[in-house]
């Protein structure tokens, strides 16, 4: 789970600077960047394009775009910590913080971000930035999580799908000691729509996690990347290694959670 905006640095659960952020990065950009270009390519992105990716991470969807506005557009990625973004003709990297931090109005054409505003407390305050920061008639794409139906056992049970489901909970408790709403995902479209912006279109998305999936991949670097929360949270360390062997199993699958991909624009006569 990525996007490095928050009230502060170090209330983000999620730090760019630990040793597994790499690792993270990639295995979002693996599960992710798929559904996120499809939905990023239904507004039209081109040439000539300004575009914001705001909580930028790894930098993948900014690449991407970048490459897309080619020639004559720009992207300007943003993060907390923004070192783990590489820099290419074209694209902007920026220190930068969503919540705090100016955004020039009516200036970009498309504004993408993922995995970031759930993890903000005053996440209907930035969407109302973002929709000034947008040209009339320009995109928005948020890219979020619902964990809601995620915490079932998955379909192996036992003693598998029992540690399986400590893990998950304690996740779900650390993301919200953090400040964080790992559902927020799925009413993420009533609050654009409240926040003024129109044309609200949302894609759902979930699949089977299997061996050696990114979605294992990622849930395994995570368990490394939060032990010291997770523990805080209620779960043993033998308790994580025994779910990282669980997860890296023959056999193992576990269900997603939901993706949820909105796209909605600012009004052109605003």
């Amino acid at each position: 789970m990525t996007g490095q905006n928050s009230a502060t640095a170090s209330d983000y659960v999620f730090d760019n600077d630990g040793d597994h952020s790499s690792d993270q990065h990639r295995y979002l950009a693996q599960l992710l960047d798929p559904l996120t270009f499809e939905r990023l390519a239904l507004t039209g992105v081109g040439p000539g394009w300004n575009c914001l990716e705001v909580g930028a991470g790894g930098g993948s969807v900014a690449l991407w775009l970048a490459e897309r506005v080619a020639p004559g557009g720009r992207v300007l990625a943003t993060d907390i910590k923004p070192g783990l973004i590489p820099s290419r003709p074209g694209l902007t990297v920026a220190r930068h913080d969503v919540v705090t931090d100016p955004l020039p109005e009516g200036a970009f054409d498309l504004i993408h971000a993922r995995l970031v505003l759930s993890h903000l407390p005053q996440r209907r305050q930035v969407l109302s930035r973002l929709r000034a920061a947008l040209r009339p008639g320009g995109w928005l794409q948020l890219d979020e999580i619902d964990i809601t139906r995620w915490v079932a056992p998955p379909p192996s049970g036992g003693r598998a799908g029992e540690v399986y489901r400590a893990y998950v909970t304690a996740t779900a408790r650390v993301l919200g000691a953090a400040g964080s709403d790992p559902t927020w995902g799925g009413s993420a479209a009533r609050d654009v729509a409240a926040a003024g912006l129109v044309d609200v279109d949302q894609a759902r998305w979930t699949e089977v996690w299997e061996r050696g999936s990114a979605g294992l991949g990622l849930l395994i670097s995570n368990s490394h990347h939060l032990e010291d929360q997770l523990v805080a949270a209620g779960m043993t360390f033998r308790q994580l290694r025994e779910v990282r062997e669980v997860m890296s199993a023959p056999g193992f699958s576990a269900p997603s959670f939901e993706i949820h991909s909105i796209l909605a624009r600012r009004a052109g006569d605003d």
